[in-house]
């Protein structure tokens, strides 16, 4: 999945959470934390755009034209909104009518779905609900709480969510560079991160800030 690195140097990358299994009931905030854990930044910048203007429902969809979306998200490129999109549709989080494009991928037909649609979208053809990264699952409402806290500070990068999410499970450095992938100075670089953008000095710090 993640090579191991060797150099002394940590890269840093944006790796996409790979879902997987819970039979879990979630409500929508922890719905929404989930699904905001499986998009890059980009791609969610896209769905919260998007699903704002699906809030008033429409039988067949709605068109989103390609400018608007990069106005709304402040997005530079139209080449960036299109993977964005593409990137939406493989994670079940919106679905691309037939009949609904126009030339040259200006405006195309789409039909949001919710973040509980979203899930069980996923969950219908195999892909499950928790990040493959974590141990504890399966309704765990203190897991679940830390989610919602690590999805809510929208400036961490996916990484350090996966490794701030591991310290609540009680690993090691040593551990979570294992279960990650990368090596233990790469876990430590972004835990200096992670607690400068919590404001926390320490790993206990950080712990009971995402769980009490």
């Amino acid at each position: 999945m993640f090579p191991q690195k060797t150099q002394s140097k940590p890269t840093i990358g944006s790796e996409t959470y790979p879902l997987v299994e819970s039979s879990v009931l979630l409500d929508d905030s922890g719905a929404m934390a989930l699904v905001a854990l499986s998009h890059t930044p980009l791609e969610h910048r896209i769905y919260l755009t998007m699903l704002s203007d699906a809030s008033v429902p429409a039988a067949n969809g709605r068109t989103f034209q390609t400018r608007e979306l990069m106005a709304r998200a402040n997005i530079r490129s139209s080449g960036t909104v299109r993977r964005g999109l593409e990137g939406l549709i493989a994670k079940h989080s919106i679905e691309r009518l037939v009949g609904g494009g126009s030339r040259n991928g200006v405006a195309k037909h789409y039909s949001v779905h919710t973040p509980v649609e979203i899930l069980a979208r996923r969950r219908a053809v195999g892909i499950e609900t928790y990040p493959r990264e974590f141990g504890i699952r399966d309704g765990n409402r203190f897991f679940e709480r830390a989610i919602t806290r690590v999805a809510a500070n929208t400036n961490l990068s996916r990484r350090e969510a996966q490794v701030a999410l591991c310290c609540v499970e009680g690993l090691t450095n040593a551990e979570i560079g294992t279960r990650l992938e990368v090596s233990e100075q790469t876990v430590k670089f972004h835990l200096r991160h992670i607690f400068i953008k919590f404001g926390v000095k320490r790993r206990a710090e950080l712990i009971s800030r995402l769980l009490m």
